[in-house]
């Protein structure tokens, strides 16, 4: 049975998300998507009961099936599991919309930590949206859209028909998530191929990221509590070294670590490492061999909370 792919809506207060959902479930796309989010808006409803745990699960006119629950996540999943097990539901894809003062980390790993969940659904990626126009605002103010950026697999900008001279929020938001790609949406409107099938938590060799070189400004870089820190290595690494690096890294900073991904060149194997992980959740894995015409280097990305970034470079290069 192939897993239901899932897709995390995060984003502040005020950021579209709503917005953008209403986009998707209108579009003619040919999925068919259950949606959890906490409220819902005037639309026509079909009202069902499902499942000992009593979320209230609603049918969209256009087939869509929205989801509410008040307590539990995983109490959510797994009455939508019931009504796909009974018969009652069907759908292919599932959309999460958070709140927007939401912490994605909780949400992200209750797909990794429930056995049935982990078998009958797949984390696809983590959509973040940011208002062009009180990002800078919202991001000095609060830790947790720092930590909504952090999370990211794609960012969304929106708003840029209001705020259209991004420059600047663009680098800020680049500093702080090193790998997520960044595009603009306007009223909810843009290409769905950006927002599904991203593989942001499949273990592969899918790794693009900015230029980490500093940035020179003349006026002052916001603080930012959330940064990405990128680390290339150019010898190939040894297996015991690396990890030993990665275990202290770990046992040191997994509260503070929000994402991290790599590719690694191991020294007498022709095989990529890949490694990627979610806090204290980790899982690593041999990838195909390095091919003669790419350079044979390694690549890392950490993603966290007000990490020690002198400290953890100094580790890597005394490898």
């Amino acid at each position: 049975m192939k897993p239901i792919a899932v897709t995390i809506l995060t984003g502040f207060l005020g950021a579209g998300k709503t917005t953008l959902l209403r986009h998707i479930l209108n579009e003619n796309h040919g999925y068919k998507i259950a949606v959890i989010e906490n409220e819902f808006g005037e639309v026509p409803i079909d009202n069902t009961i499902i499942g000992d745990r009593a979320s209230r699960i609603t049918t969209l006119s256009n087939g869509c099936i929205c989801c509410s629950k008040s307590n539990e996540l995983e109490d959510a999943l797994l009455d939508l599991l019931d009504g796909v097990d009974k018969g009652q539901l069907e759908f292919d894809r599932l959309i999460i919309e958070c709140t927007g003062m939401a912490d994605p980390g909780p949400i992200t790993q209750t797909f990794f930590s429930h056995e049935l969940i982990c078998q009958r659904f797949l984390l696809d990626g983590i959509l973040t949206l940011v208002d062009a126009v009180h990002a800078d605002q919202q991001l000095n103010k609060f830790t947790i859209s720092q930590a909504q950026i952090g999370y990211a697999d794609r960012i969304l900008l929106t708003k840029t028909d209001i705020a259209s001279d991004n420059e600047a929020l663009i680098q800020r938001l680049q500093l702080m998530n090193a790998r997520a790609p960044i595009h603009t949406v306007t009223h909810g409107d843009i290409d769905l191929s950006i927002l599904f099938d991203i593989e942001g938590f499949v273990l592969n060799d899918k790794l693009s990221v900015t230029p980490s070189a500093p940035v020179f400004r003349r006026i002052p870089q916001p603080q930012n509590n959330i940064q990405s820190i990128v680390i290339y290595h150019d010898k190939p690494l040894e297996l015991k070294q690396i990890s030993q690096v990665m275990e202290n890294l770990l046992l040191t900073f997994a509260d503070n670590l929000l994402r991290y991904k790599g590719i690694l060149s191991i020294k007498d194997d022709s095989r990529r490492l890949l490694f990627q992980g979610v806090q204290r959740l980790y899982n690593a894995d041999w990838d195909t061999e390095w091919q003669q015409d790419e350079e044979r280097k390694s690549t890392m990305v950490f993603i966290g909370i007000d990490l020690p970034e002198e400290e953890i470079r100094a580790k890597f290069a005394e490898l």
